[in-house]
């Protein structure tokens, strides 16, 4: 499980990988979403084209720039945190999003870091499309 600490270029697609073997951790369909992405529906959506809730839509957002889905009214700390959202950036965020982003609306985390790599597998996967 030390692999998972240690997310680098390509480290989610490995650590999901390793997440499909591990035991008790549930498995979907491909493409679906884990299990653990279920806490980020009460505020997030993925689908393309999909409409902003509390939180911004998430479809395409590995690789984007944060702070600038359309139509979504970020927080000004998030607008000015000009990060790129990228494996390293999205894990850092989601393990505490006001401490990697102090000011920032998000008000848990994940702190799971198997649960985090599935999520950021499945946005990752999304993003693609």
């Amino acid at each position: 499980m030390k692999l998972l600490m240690c997310l680098g270029t390509g480290g989610v697609a490995m650590a999901a990988l390793i997440v499909a073997g591990v035991p008790g951790i549930a498995q979907t369909a491909p493409g679906a979403p884990p299990p653990a992405f279920n806490a980020c529906r009460a505020c997030h959506t993925v689908e393309k084209g999909g409409r902003n809730g509390v939180g911004p839509n998430l479809h395409g957002v590995v690789g984007r720039t944060a702070g600038v889905t359309p139509g979504f009214d970020y927080s000004p700390a998030m607008k000015a945190s000009k990060l790129r959202w990228d494996e390293k950036t999205l894990d850092e965020y989601l393990a505490a999003p006001g401490k990697k982003i102090p000011g920032s609306r998000m008000p848990i985390g994940m702190p799971d870091p198997v649960k985090r790599a599935a999520i950021i597998a499945y946005l990752k996967a999304g993003s693609a499309q």
